[in-house]
């Protein structure tokens, strides 16, 4: 079997890390994650999504700008170090290259602030779907890095 790709994004943001946690974890995906960065749309809609985002065993369905989906499911929920998912179900681009994606946002104390990460590891259907996925990285860091900086407008009210 392939190796994994093990992907993370980081930033600073002066604000308490609870308070980070609590705000990301709610936050609508389509606020955090708006904007197309090469081939990697923007979330368009969340569907089947029962509550607030918070629980773990909770699902829903992400539906990208491109007409792709994909189902996110909450599987472990750490106040306030981490919360982590699993991505399934792919239809669209991603569909032929990556059979599931472990994802985490983790905060961690950083100076006056928090530090955030965001990490994904794909897991490639094949080892030709490996070898493209170096290339999703390189594009996904992009968009890692436009997410956390629209996850910092939020947490400072811009």
């Amino acid at each position: 079997m392939a190796s994994p790709l093990h992907l993370h994004a980081s930033r600073a943001v002066p604000v308490e890390v609870e308070a980070a946690y609590d705000r990301l974890l709610t936050l609508p995906l389509t606020e955090l994650m708006s904007r197309r960065y090469g081939l990697l749309p923007p979330v368009r809609s969340v569907r089947e999504q029962s509550g607030p985002w918070g629980t773990v065993g909770q699902t829903r369905t992400l539906v990208l700008a491109d007409g792709g989906t994909m189902r996110e499911r909450l599987t472990e929920v750490v106040r306030p170090e981490r919360f982590d998912y699993v991505l399934t179900d792919f239809t669209g681009a991603f569909r032929p290259l990556v059979s599931h994606v472990d994802g985490s946002w983790a905060f961690a104390p950083e100076g006056t602030g928090v530090l955030i990460t965001w990490s994904w590891t794909l897991h490639p259907t094949s080892t030709y779907a490996a070898g493209v996925l170096p290339v999703v990285g390189r594009m996904w860091r992009g968009y890692a890095r436009q997410a956390l900086e629209q996850a910092s407008d939020v947490l400072l009210g811009r």
